[in-house]
C-alpha cells in the first residue's frame, strides 16, 4: 500500500457511493459500490484475500471515490461508470445472445413477424421463445387462425395466401381498422395465454356448425383446434397461472457467482440464461449489479413479475427494475427458485476446472514470467516481427497479449516506409519509433515487457530507439528460435542473457503461443500485400490512366509490346485523348 492510498482511506466518509480502483498507469481497472464507502474500500487493504481478489489489489495505485445520496443512487451510477469505462475487473454483461420473438406491428394493416431485435416502436412483442422454431410455429398458427397481411409492402394484386384465407387483400380490398382491432385484440389475448379460451370458442363454434350440417365449415374448425394442440401444449404446463415472470438464482464459491435466469411464459418454463463471473464485492451487491445490467439489454424484455432467492433486498432491486419483486415462500413459485439456485451451483463447480486449467496457462504463467525475469508482473505485453522477401514489400506486427490472453483488437500492422533492402535491425527502429511515439501522443496505455522476435540486434535496436529518443524504461527481451524455426530461448538484461524457463512449464509455453501469433499476423500482412502488388503493371504509374482505361487499353492491345508498336491514331481510336497516348509511348519507352 503506497502514501497516497493510505492519505485518501483516512478521508473516506461513512456514506454510501462509487469507488474507482486505478492501476500504475492511471486507468480505471475496477468500479465497485458501498453502503459505506469507508468500511468498503478499506477491505480491500486489510486481511486476506483469494487469489482472484489479490490480483486486483495488487495492481491498485491509487482510487477515487463518488459520494450519493443513497443507495440505489450508487447502484445507478455503478452501472453506469462500468458502461463508461469498461474496467478489466468488472462484469460488463457481453450478451450476444438473441431470442426470438413474435411482433404484432403497428401500422395501419398490422403484420405478424418473428424477429431478433426489440426496438422502441410502438409495436407489440411476445416472447421470448425457447427456439426460432417455436416461434415460428405459433406464427403459422395464428396465421391460420387470423389473415393478416404477410406482405411488407402491398403489392397491386392478391397474392396466394388470400386464396388460402391467410389475407384479407388489403391491397385491393378495403379492411375496416374495427376489424384489424378485433383480430389483433385476439392475438394478444392468445399470446398472453388466453389461447384456452380460443380453443374453447372454436369448439362451440365447430359444434354450431356440425348441427347446421355444415361440415366443411366444421372441419376447418376441428383443423384450427388440432392446430392449437399440436402448437401450444408441447410444453410441461409449470405454473397455474399464465403470468411471464422470470426467475433468478445464484450461487456464489471461490469468489465466482454464477447467475442462472428462467423465462416463463404462458406458464411454461421455456428458456433459461446462464452468467458466470468473478466478484469482488459482497454477494448481494453484485447481484443487483447484474441484476441491471440484464435488464438494460433491449432484448431482455421485462416480465410481469420477477422471482428471487431470499437474501436480495427485494425493495432496492423494485427500485432499480421497476417491476413487481416476488421471494416466494413456499408452493411452485419457491420450487422453481430453489431449482435456479441448485443449477446456478451445479455449474459453478462444473465450471471450476475449466477456470483453473485457463488460469494456469494465462494469468498464472504471467506471474511466473515476471518473477523469472525479475521484473513486474507483466500484464501486458506487445511482441513485435518483421516479415520480408529478399527486402521487398517489408512489413512489421504487433500483437497484445493483456493477462496471458490475445487482445486482438489492439492487433496493428506496419509498412515500412524509411528502409531500403533487408535490413531488420533499422525496420525493427522505425516500427518501434512508430508505435510508442503515437502511444504517448495519444496517452495509450504502454506494455509493461516488450517481445521481439529476434536476437541480440533486433533487441538492442528496439532499446536504443526507447531509451535514447523517446526516454522510456520498459523491459525489452528477445525470442530467439532454435534451426527448426520454433521457440527455444528468452533473451533478457544487460548484456543480454539466456532466462532459464523449463520447456514444458506454462511460461514458455505462453511464449511460444505470443511469437507464433505474432509470425503469423506477420506473414499473412506480407501476403496481402504481396498480393497486392503483383498484379501491377507499367500503366499504373502514368498519369491519366485509371482502372477503367487500363482495362480498356489491355483489352484493346493485349500486350505492353503491342501498346510500344502502335500508331497514336490507334489509342484515339478506342477513346484515348492524344496528349494521354503520348504520355502513354513515352513511359512505354
Amino acid at each position: 500500500m503506497n502514501d497516497i492510498i493510505k492519505h485518501k482511506l483516512a478521508l473516506l466518509p461513512d456514506q454510501p457511493g462509487c469507488y474507482l480502483m486505478k492501476d500504475r498507469h492511471g486507468t480505471i481497472i475496477y468500479v465497485g459500490k458501498a453502503k459505506v464507502l469507508k468500511n468498503r474500500v478499506r477491505s480491500y487493504f486489510t486481511g486476506s484475500h483469494d487469489g482472484k481478489t489479490q490480483r486486483l489489489v495488487n495492481e491498485i495505485e491509487d482510487f477515487e471515490y463518488i459520494v450519493t445520496s443513497s443507495n440505489i443512487e450508487a447502484l445507478i451510477l455503478e452501472m453506469n461508470l462500468i458502461k463508461k469505462h469498461d474496467p478489466k475487473y468488472n462484469v460488463m454483461l457481453k450478451d450476444d445472445k438473441s431470442y426470438p420473438y413474435i411482433k404484432l406491428t403497428a401500422e395501419r394493416h398490422p403484420r405478424l413477424i418473428t424477429t431478433r431485435k426489440v426496438k422502441k416502436d410502438k409495436g407489440k412483442y411476445f416472447g421470448p421463445y425457447p427456439n426460432v422454431g417455436a416461434a415460428n410455429d405459433t406464427k403459422k398458427l395464428l396465421d391460420r387462425l387470423y389473415p393478416l397481411r404477410k406482405c411488407s409492402t402491398l403489392p397491386d394484386r392478391v397474392c396466394l395466401y388470400y386464396h388460402l384465407g391467410q389475407c384479407l387483400a388489403p391491397c385491393v380490398n378495403h379492411v375496416p381498422e374495427e376489424t384489424y382491432k378485433k383480430m389483433t385484440e385476439e392475438i394478444t389475448r392468445f399470446l398472453n395465454g388466453g389461447y384456452q379460451e380460443i380453443k374453447d370458442e372454436l369448439m362451440k363454434k365447430m359444434s354450431e356448425a356440425a348441427e347446421n350440417l355444415e361440415f366443411e365449415r366444421a372441419k376447418e374448425y376441428r383443423d384450427q383446434i388440432a392446430h392449437i394442440e399440436a402448437t401450444m401444449e408441447k410444453q410441461k404446463i409449470t405454473t397455474n397461472d399464465f403470468t411471464d415472470r422470470d426467475v433468478f438464482g445464484y450461487a456464489v464459491d471461490k469468489g465466482w457467482m454464477c447467475v442462472q435466469v428462467f423465462f416463463v411464459r404462458q406458464g411454461k418454463l421455456i428458456e433459461r440464461d446462464v452468467s458466470m463471473f468473478p466478484i469482488y464485492n459482497e454477494d448481494e451487491e453484485e447481484f443487483l449489479t447484474f441484476l441491471g445490467q440484464f435488464y438494460s439489454k433491449a432484448h431482455h424484455i421485462k416480465p410481469k413479475e420477477i422471482l428471487l432467492p431470499e437474501n436480495v433486498d427485494i425493495e432496492l432491486a423494485e427500485q432499480l427494475i421497476q417491476v413487481k419483486m416476488i421471494q416466494p415462500k413456499k408452493g411452485q413459485k419457491k420450487e422453481l427458485v430453489k431449482m435456479a439456485v441448485k443449477n446456478a451451483a451445479i455449474a459453478l463447480q462444473e465450471k471450476f476446472s475449466l477456470i483453473e486449467r485457463d488460469e494456469e496457462r494465462t494469468i498464472k504463467a504471467v506471474e511466473k514470467l515476471g518473477a523469472a525475469m525479475g521484473i513486474s508482473t507483466p500484464l501486458r505485453i506487445e511482441a513485435f516481427d518483421n516479415s520480408n522477401i529478399q527486402g521487398t514489400d517489408p512489413v512489421s506486427a504487433m500483437v497484445v497479449f493483456i493477462d496471458g490472453k490475445p487482445e486482438k483488437k489492439e492487433y496493428r500492422k506496419y509498412k515500412i516506409k524509411s528502409v531500403q533492402g533487408p535490413d531488420d535491425y533499422e525496420s525493427m527502429r522505425e516500427v518501434v519509433r512508430r508505435r510508442y511515439t503515437r502511444v504517448l501522443k495519444e496517452q495509450l496505455p504502454l506494455p509493461d515487457l516488450i517481445l521481439i522476435d529476434g536476437g541480440k540486434g533486433q533487441v538492442e535496436a528496439a532499446k536504443d530507439v526507447l531509451e535514447n529518443e523517446l526516454n522510456l524504461s520498459i523491459p525489452v527481451a528477445g525470442l530467439a528460435k532454435d534451426e527448426k524455426h520454433r521457440t527455444s530461448e528468452l533473451l533478457f538484461g544487460d548484456p543480454l542473457q539466456i532466462v532459464p524457463l523449463k520447456r514444458n512449464s506454462q511460461e514458455f509455453y505462453l511464449l511460444q503461443r505470443i511469437q507464433d501469433e505474432v509470425h503469423r499476423f506477420a506473414i499473412t500482412f506480407h501476403r496481402q500485400l504481396r498480393g497486392k502488388t503483383a498484379f501491377r503493371s507499367a500503366l499504373d504509374d502514368i498519369e491519366g490512366v485509371g482502372p477503367k482505361r487500363k482495362k480498356l487499353l489491355l483489352k484493346h492491345f493485349g500486350s505492353l509490346k503491342r501498346m510500344k508498336e502502335a500508331e497514336l491514331e490507334e489509342f484515339t481510336k478506342i477513346g484515348i485523348p492524344e496528349k494521354i497516348a503520348r504520355n502513354i509511348k513515352k513511359k512505354l519507352k
